[in-house]
């Protein structure tokens, strides 16, 4: 038999043909080699929600997640314009926290990314910015899923406790702040204990959203009176031991260390509860009101019957006892005539000749007519 030898075909060229028809794109290699000291990498990328601000005027947010640790800081942005500023921020912090010099900055190839001042930045500080090929995120994809965490951490909460959508910012905030305490799979560890030294302490975590009774400072103490306003509890506060909250009486923010919270209770749902019944009510309504209107109609065409000029008198007549006054006035009213003509010649001629009459001597006993 003539075969094709698979050792000849393999020393042929390459179709270009096939190439073209075929081409698929390349797999991606797992990383097996990480890194084994804090700052040695750091990977960064941009969350966009477009049209969604946050309650204080924010549309993105960057994230900063630390190879070794998995260690992630996240910074509001009102645009991307200020990515440059908060890698600068990151940096100057992380750095004099830790003794430690980042080397190397891991991102995409957004416009954020790519400014001159960043690549001059980096050049003098010894930094290698190290970007991904371009539409090509899975490159960065340490930061890349990161974010998507944080983006279903902060969708859970929002759906759960009803808060709106512009409360995303202390969401993503709060989704960060606990994802940073949560063990890694890997290591065994979570990223807060290798990224401080030391097991974070979680008893203080509390319910996102919840109910928390504040506790009025000292100077708004009164001896009658409650004690507490109530509140919801929207995150835990940055450089200080107290919670975040959300006055529900007039929607501002404040800091507290004395509060009670209700973990079983989510203000802003019973909102919504509340909301959703009165409408499914309204729909309801409205939809009996319209069965009502539209009554069906039959398709037959409908003939007028004359039953003779003496039909209405004579039912009158023979009904006069059970019928009430008004009732018979209504049977019984006439249009008044719109010309002389029709009065002249009207059953009551007589009564409209009468009435002119009046009027005309009633004009010239008055001299109106002049």
């Amino acid at each position: 038999m003539n075969l094709i030898d698979i050792s000849e075909a393999d020393k042929c060229s390459k179709c270009s043909v096939c190439v073209e028809s075929k081409f698929v794109r390349k797999p991606f290699k797992p990383v097996t080699q990480r890194c084994t000291e804090l700052l040695e990498l750091i990977h960064s990328d941009l969350a966009d929600f477009k049209n969604t601000l946050s309650k204080g005027g924010k549309r993105y947010y960057i994230s900063f997640v630390d190879d070794y640790s998995r260690y992630t800081k996240i910074y509001l942005l009102r645009n991307k314009d200020e990515a440059t500023e908060m890698f600068l921020k990151y940096k100057c912090e992380v750095e004099n926290q830790l003794d430690k010099k980042i080397k190397r900055l891991r991102t995409d190839r957004g416009g954020e990314y790519c400014t001159n001042f960043l690549k001059d930045f980096c050049e003098k500080n010894g930094i290698i910015h190290e970007t991904s090929a371009p539409y090509t995120p899975q490159q960065n994809g340490i930061a890349e899923r990161k974010n998507r965490t944080l983006k279903e951490m902060m969708n859970a909460m929002l759906l759960s406790s009803g808060m709106p959508d512009n409360m995303w910012g202390e969401a993503v905030l709060s989704a960060c702040y606990i994802l940073n305490r949560v063990p890694h799979k890997k290591l065994d560890k979570t990223p807060y204990e290798l990224w401080k030294g030391f097991a974070p302490n979680l008893s203080y975590l509390k319910v996102w959203g919840c109910l928390a009774k504040v506790a009025y400072p000292d100077f708004r103490k009164s001896n009658i009176g409650p004690k507490t306003f109530d509140c919801v509890f929207i995150g835990y506060a940055q450089n200080s031991a107290a919670y975040r909250f959300m006055c529900l009486l007039d929607n501002s923010f404040c800091e507290a260390r004395n509060a009670e919270f209700f973990e079983l209770i989510f203000p802003f749902n019973k909102m919504h509860d509340s909301l959703a019944e009165t409408s499914n009510n309204l729909d309801t309504s409205s939809s009996s009101i319209t069965t009502i209107d539209e009554i069906r109609r039959s398709k037959r065409q409908r003939i007028e019957r004359s039953f003779g000029p003496d039909f209405l008198t004579a039912f009158i007549v023979q009904d006069l006892d059970r019928i009430n006054d008004h009732v018979v006035s209504a049977y019984l009213v006439e249009e008044d005539p719109k010309t002389y003509v029709e009065a002249i010649t009207s059953i009551d001629s007589g009564f409209w000749k009468e009435a002119i009459k009046n009027e005309l001597d009633s004009i010239m006993t008055n001299h109106t007519w002049i």
